[in-house]
């Protein structure tokens, strides 16, 4: 009997794939608005001229040519049926995704949030969305308030609510967005901020997902890697990342730029990595720009065959020691899975192999705001829930 009911387990996860697969291809051919756009005309012609073009495969590319080709290659099923057979989500004894609710603090936002022409002011919203007080300005970073981080709302679904919902969102001043992602690039959250006036920074090639979904070209910026824009006290760089883009599975990919973000005051600085494998860049970005106040440094989804596009643990304390960080805050885990990790590995991984070198790490709860010249959180609220 179980092993029937298992067979039946494993039958229905199969069919659940091959559905989603026929979903995926259906809107595809739909147009799904969730897919946003690519460069045409005048905004392709422009974007080719970007040094981290490929005029030849027509796609932006990372500095180490061919890894993500290279990645593809190595990581399907067939490059290593034997070790993928378990490898994967059908067959995966990982606990992905928490029984519960992860510890959080709803619609907290300090009354004195703009307070900040000396210090910076955060709170991790879960994933990879911060939002931060910087020189009396609200930035938020790849912000993603829908219920999943996929074209359909049932696949990869969010933990929990976020601790904000959109209609209780400050005013933001500026949206700084890392690559296309459903999981970096939310349609419903930049839909909704089409009203307001908030200006939006991302990397060449994003520019027309925002006009799609409603946001005026003069209020969208487009960055090149290293180009800088200052605005009112803060001055934003768009920094490389080892990663890929795409918001249509293996079509049109690669259309649009990844990056990693430094921002700079007369008294902080910040890095912010967006997706990213282990590469030199960053200690270029350290080189260049550190040390840093503040590093967020993704720390999730995470998987040998995917090394090239998201550090592994040991990775993440290297890319903070690059950059010369003081303080280590890992993103890209805690509240969607797309990796076969379990969902509290990167807080405990970083901070065993952190604390193998004599660092630390901060891992505020979801939604707690940081003031970064007060006392780090350091309590480890995930242990409990684990042991």
């Amino acid at each position: 009997m179980e092993q029937a009911s298992g067979k039946a387990k494993w039958l229905k996860r199969l069919g659940g794939v091959i559905a989603a697969a026929g979903l995926g291809l259906f809107l595809m051919l739909s147009g799904c608005e969730q897919f946003g756009a690519i460069p045409k005309g005048a905004d392709h012609e422009r974007v080719k001229q970007s040094e981290n073009y490929d005029v030849a495969d027509d796609r932006f590319v990372n500095r180490a040519a061919g890894i993500i080709d290279e990645m593809m290659d190595h990581s399907g099923f067939w490059a290593n049926p034997r070790e993928n057979l378990t490898n994967n989500f059908l067959f995966n004894p990982n606990q992905t995704r928490p029984d519960f609710p992860l510890p959080d603090i709803k619609g907290a936002i300090p009354e004195d949030l703009r307070a900040t022409q000396d210090t910076v002011k955060f709170a991790w919203l879960g994933h990879a969305t911060v939002m931060a007080s910087i020189k009396g300005q609200t930035v938020l970073f790849d912000p993603v308030f829908a219920e999943s981080a996929s074209p359909v709302s049932w696949a990869v679904t969010r933990y929990q609510p976020p601790v904000l919902k959109l209609e209780d969102l400050p005013a933001i001043d500026l949206v700084v967005i890392s690559h296309d992602h459903y999981d970096h690039l939310d349609m419903q959250t930049i839909k909704f901020l089409a009203a307001s006036e908030t200006r939006f920074l991302v990397p060449l090639g994003v520019a027309p997902h925002l006009q799609r979904w409603g946001i005026e070209p003069d209020r969208i910026t487009e960055f090149d890697w290293w180009q800088s824009r200052q605005i009112g006290d803060i001055t934003f760089i768009c920094t490389p990342a080892q990663h890929f883009s795409g918001r249509t599975g293996t079509f049109r990919m690669q259309k649009s730029l990844w990056s990693s973000w430094v921002v700079k005051t007369d008294s902080h600085s910040v890095y912010f990595s967006g997706d990213s494998g282990y590469a030199d860049h960053y200690a270029e970005i350290g080189a260049r720009y550190g040390p840093f106040d503040l590093t967020f440094i993704d720390a999730g989804q995470y998987n040998n065959r995917w090394r090239q596009v998201h550090n592994l643990p040991p990775e993440v304390v290297d890319a903070y020691v690059d950059l010369e960080g003081k303080i280590l805050v890992p993103i890209g885990w805690g509240m969607f899975t797309l990796a076969l990790h379990n969902w509290y590995d990167p807080p405990v991984e970083v901070s065993i192999h952190a604390a193998e070198r004599g660092l630390s790490v901060t891992v505020p709860k979801i939604g707690e705001w940081v003031d970064i010249n007060q006392s780090l959180p350091d309590d480890h609220w995930w242990v409990p829930l684990i042991e």
